[in-house]
């Protein structure tokens, strides 16, 4: 799946969130403006949800949050670029400064492992890390992330 099918310029941003809650908030907001009857609030309980089960946070100041929802028929993805790292539980106990959160259907789940674990292995090629964290805005993020 190319990854402009699920991840849109409006849904990658720079942020200073300050907290695991407030990006959890943040990419809650972001996803739920792609689907107009779905509420945020619904999106967040389901993230919520996964990290209750152990954190998303995968090390090297990575987070993957993801979760998965019944009233939709299409994934939609959230890259964010926080300005300052923060807290969020990671494997490394290192903070966190990206982001890559995935919104499924709930019956999709070999779609979802799939594009979690594609990428986990593009957020592990350093050149891509250092061009993320270099990125001066959104439009830049964005294309680093789906060259």
């Amino acid at each position: 799946m190319e990854l402009s099918t699920i991840l849109r310029p409006e849904c990658t941003t720079c942020a200073t969130p300050g907290s695991k809650k407030k990006v959890l908030e943040l990419i809650s907001d972001l996803a739920a403006a792609q689907y107009p009857n779905l509420s945020s609030q619904a999106i967040f309980e389901s993230l919520l949800a996964r990290e209750r089960m152990g954190s998303t946070g995968i090390g090297n100041g990575i987070a993957i949050p993801h979760g998965r929802i019944e009233s939709i028929d299409t994934p939609v993805a959230v890259l964010i670029k926080c300005d300052e790292a923060i807290a969020f539980d990671a494997i490394d106990n290192q903070p966190v400064d990206i982001l890559f959160a995935l919104i499924v259907p709930a019956d999709q789940c070999q779609q979802h492992l799939s594009t979690l674990s594609a990428m986990a292995e593009k957020l592990s090629d350093k050149q891509i890390l250092k061009q993320l964290r270099k990125a001066a805005d959104e439009h830049e993020l964005y294309q680093v992330i789906t060259a």
